[in-house]
């Protein structure tokens, strides 16, 4: 059965149809929200002609939506101010503003913009963040998510996770697609198009690389290749299957599940595919490697103690130690980067679900309220969490918060996304 549900994502490809375009147009759904939210005003930044659309503020504010963190109040029946000197305070607390966004969008030299920005803190009436961007077109929403990421610190203190990146695939005609995309969704881009099933993929600490298993040659084969120039190498090509990479904090080596010995057996491999050491060992079915975030711990999934469970051994070697207690099926283990929780899948009553675990103090709580998750993979800053489920007879990718409160889908129509991975 481990067996079977682990492979599950695999045959689920063989389902993928459709793809998102350059310039997708994605549905992004938000339920619910922090139990205590700051109230922020996203007032319409001043347009300039020409410029890019949707409009900055509207992008902005999509991202804040998915945090959870922020509750926004209808600037309508205002006069926009684009400068704090324009900012009646009184007027925006008379509204229970917390925060005010505002802003310019000028047209400068060679078809370029220059994006000006203010954050205020309504209560203080002081000026929390000022910055101003030149941009190409082509570097509008990146601006956008640069802004909700600035706003998000200044009021959260927590640095904000919307210039980041996800992976995922699908399946584009008879051809299966790895493609990277901005954390929302949009802009995505192919890193590799095959005719062979394409799983696992996994960004590298830097972000500069992703590893990968492709069928392309009629057998799982690990594969690191470079975004920035598509220049890739086989790292694990051994004897039998080769499967399930993860990246050690520092990017120096690769956990990797082979079969070359006996049953899958977790190995630990230079990033080049060199030096393969044998970590686990037993007739067990030992899968899905993760590092904590300081290298010195393996979490996986195995079946040693007669059902799937989660375990934890010491990267040096050493006895495996049960994580997961509750439930009598839990898989796919994801680590924060604080190494504070574990995220994982958990099936209960036949409904397949993202599970978390603060190690700490072994509190569980299941985050999400549908029946076939899978793959999840935390945000950069731990605040959320990445994954992919089924609704309508399609995958879509979704977000949950880690308090459960606040859960996005990332969708659009007639296209099936699986296999994600949140990068840096």
């Amino acid at each position: 059965m481990l067996r079977a549900v682990l492979l599950f994502p695999a045959l689920c490809l063989a389902l993928l149809s459709a793809s998102f375009g350059a310039r997708a147009a994605m549905e992004i759904q938000v339920v619910g929200g922090a139990a205590n939210q700051i109230a922020i005003a996203i007032v319409p930044f001043q347009p300039a002609p020409g410029q890019p659309t949707p409009a900055l503020t509207d992008i902005i504010a999509n991202d804040l939506d998915r945090s959870g963190q922020f509750r926004r109040l209808d600037p309508a029946g205002v006069q926009p101010p684009t400068l704090p000197s324009q900012i009646d305070y009184a007027s925006w607390r008379g509204r229970g503003a917390d925060a005010i966004v505002v802003g310019q969008v000028l047209p400068a030299a060679g078809g370029r913009f220059e994006v000006r920005f203010y954050l205020l803190d309504a209560v203080r009436r002081t000026q929390l963040a000022a910055l101003s961007y030149t941009i190409a077109p082509g570097q509008w929403r990146a601006t956008a998510h640069q802004i909700a990421d600035v706003i998000h610190e200044k009021l959260t203190g927590i640095p904000g996770a919307f210039s980041s990146r996800i992976a995922y695939v699908q399946k584009q005609g008879s051809r299966y697609e790895l493609r990277v995309a901005d954390a929302d969704g949009y802009n995505p881009r192919i890193v590799v198009r095959s005719a062979e099933p394409v799983i696992s993929p996994r960004f590298s600490p830097d972000g500069k690389r992703l590893a990968y298993v492709s069928f392309e040659d009629r057998k799982p084969i690990v594969y690191v290749q470079s975004l920035a120039d598509g220049s890739r190498r086989k790292v694990a090509a051994f004897k039998g299957s080769n499967s399930a990479p993860a990246w050690s904090p520092d990017g120096q080596r690769l956990a990797v599940v082979l079969t070359r010995d006996e049953a899958s057996q977790i190995y630990l491999i230079d990033a080049d595919g060199g030096n393969p050491v044998r970590l686990t060992r037993g007739g067990n079915l030992d899968t899905e490697p993760v590092f904590s975030p300081d290298g010195q711990t393996i979490y996986f999934t195995s079946d040693r103690g007669g059902s799937a469970q989660i375990y934890r051994m010491p990267v040096a070697g050493g006895d495996a130690r049960r994580v997961t207690f509750t439930g009598g099926y839990n898989v796919s283990p994801a680590l924060s980067r604080d190494g504070r929780f574990l995220a994982y899948i958990s099936r209960d009553e036949g409904r397949f679900r993202v599970t978390l675990l603060e190690l700490e103090t072994g509190q569980v709580r299941v985050l999400t309220d549908t029946a076939r998750d899978e793959s999840p993979s935390f945000a950069p800053n731990g605040l959320a969490v990445l994954y992919a489920t089924v609704v309508g007879n399609r995958g879509v990718l979704g977000t949950v918060t880690v308090d459960g409160r606040t859960r996005a889908r990332l969708s659009e129509s007639g296209v099936d996304a699986r296999e994600p991975a949140w990068g840096p």
